[in-house]
């Protein structure tokens, strides 16, 4: 070992899904919109001045702020952006969760949480889910510094209704709870109304799955006016330029077309709810997912067998080899044609 090494930071690195080269395919595996962004995004895009690159972009992104304050009817000073979720999390992390105990989440949850923990050196502490997947109110009602809650949870799809988000703020008052809400589109109950009684509360959320915007990498934070100048402090000790000039004004646009968005959503829970009656119909089980993907098993079928065979027929979806997950597929809900396809395959597969 070289001399220097002594001194590196050692981590265990997020796994993302896999992101095929190859041409063909029906990928349903990264709970990407099949559905493209508005047309408002390419008329920006086609028209968007080059020569703009060569100036530093607004580093307080008032642009796309100003936006989601009309759209959300949200004050500009409760509003914070940053380059998708992830980093909106990870400056989260770093910002409210600098003193001593643990933080909590649940044992199955987006598996970035324990990765940014460690990296900044946060005690945490995994809290088992129910063996439904569900958790309750009370689980949290232990010592911690904070506590993080994807709602809908991933890769569940269970939605917590808001009264148990609201116990677990009154029972919490000295710690920030932060609810991930990447998927609440597809059919959640915000966390939102909640900001107004709770200044202890962070609401994050992207423009990745029911926006169509995976690739420009948008995420922004609900919060008490105190939450978001601690959490701006800390970004711009960190990087004060951390959202290009492109991508403001693609988020913008995309914010202005709500009619288009709530189209391609509810297109997308149509086709989840078929997908729910069609896996149901073949002898799966599954959470009822409130989001774009659906978490599924069989009790007679070799889940990473069937796995591996989509792989080999050029369908793509999500296998976790994780405790409580092993026998378990993670499949987004793509186009209707698409579902198709993969239900074709898995009758094959199961006909041996």
């Amino acid at each position: 070992m070289a001399l220097w090494e002594k001194n590196l930071r050692r981590v265990t690195p997020y796994v993302p899904g896999e992101q095929p080269k190859e041409q063909n395919i029906i990928k349903l595996n990264t709970n990407e919109n099949p559905y493209g962004p508005a047309p408002e995004v390419s008329r920006i895009l086609s028209c968007f001045d080059a020569d703009s690159l060569r100036k530093y972009p607004d580093p307080e992104a008032s642009l796309l702020v100003k936006q989601l304050s009309a759209t959300y009817g949200v004050p500009e000073e409760s509003i914070f952006v940053g380059v998708g979720s992830d980093d909106v999390l990870a400056m989260s992390f770093l910002t409210f969760f600098a003193g001593e105990g643990d933080i909590l989440f649940p044992d199955v949850t987006y598996s970035f949480y324990d990765v940014w923990a460690r990296m900044i050196g946060i005690s945490y502490k995994t809290i088992p889910l129910h063996e439904d997947f569900t958790w309750a109110p009370e689980d949290y009602e232990v010592p911690n510094q904070g506590i993080v809650l994807a709602n809908p949870n991933a890769p569940t799809g269970l939605m917590a209704p808001l009264s148990d988000i609201r116990k677990v703020l009154e029972k919490n008052p000295g710690s920030v709870v932060i609810v991930d809400e990447a998927y609440v589109d597809f059919g959640g109950e915000s966390t939102l109304p909640l900001i107004q009684e709770y200044d202890n509360l962070l609401i994050v959320r992207t423009f990745s799955k029911s926006r169509s915007l995976a690739g420009s990498r948008i995420g922004f934070a609900f919060g008490s006016r105190q939450l978001i100048k601690a959490l701006s402090d800390v970004k711009f000790s960190f990087n004060s330029y951390t959202m290009d000039s492109v991508t403001l004004q693609v988020g913008a646009a995309s914010l202005r077309d709500q009619d288009y968005f709530q189209d391609c959503v509810q297109k997308i829970i149509t086709t989840r709810e078929e997908s729910k009656k069609r896996f149901s119909d073949m002898g799966f089980s599954f959470p009822d997912s409130s989001t774009n993907f659906l978490l599924v098993t069989h009790k007679d079928m070799d889940i990473p067998a069937l796995y591996e065979y989509l792989r080999d027929k050029h369908i793509y979806v999500r296998h976790f080899n994780a405790p409580r997950l092993n026998d378990y597929l993670r499949v987004t809900i793509g186009l209707p044609e698409e579902m198709d396809q993969l239900f074709a395959a898995i009758s094959q597969y199961m006909k041996g």
